[in-house]
C-alpha cells in the first residue's frame, strides 16, 4: 500500500509504500499523514499547497498526522534493529 508522509526537514510530501519512519532524502523522521493515497493524488496544486502550509504548523500537523502502531512488528524495523546490534 502507498502512504503519504511529510518530512519537516525537507518541507515536502513523500508517497511511500509501507509505513516508513525515515525520510528517503535526508534520513530525518517522517510524519505519516491521515489522508489516503487516492485522496491525495486527486488534490489539485492549490489544495496541495494549502496542505503543505498546514503541515508547516506544528499543531495542524499533529491533527493531520496518524501513528502507525504496528511498526515494531514490521520486517524493516526488525532488520534495522538487528543490524544495529
Amino acid at each position: 500500500m502507498m502512504y503519504i508522509h511529510y518530512c519537516k526537514n525537507c518541507s515536502r510530501f513523500h508517497i511511500l509504500n509501507g509505513h516508513k519512519q525515515e525520510c528517503p532524502a535526508c534520513d530525518q523522521p517522517l510524519t505519516e499523514m491521515q489522508i489516503p493515497y487516492l485522496e491525495f493524488v486527486k488534490l489539485n496544486v492549490c489544495e496541495r499547497n494549502l496542505l503543505l502550509e498546514l503541515c508547516s504548523d506544528e499543531s495542524s500537523l499533529k491533527e493531520l498526522s496518524t501513528t502507525y502502531r504496528m511498526y515494531k512488528y514490521s520486517k524493516w524495523y526488525k532488520e534495522k534493529k538487528q543490524n544495529a546490534s
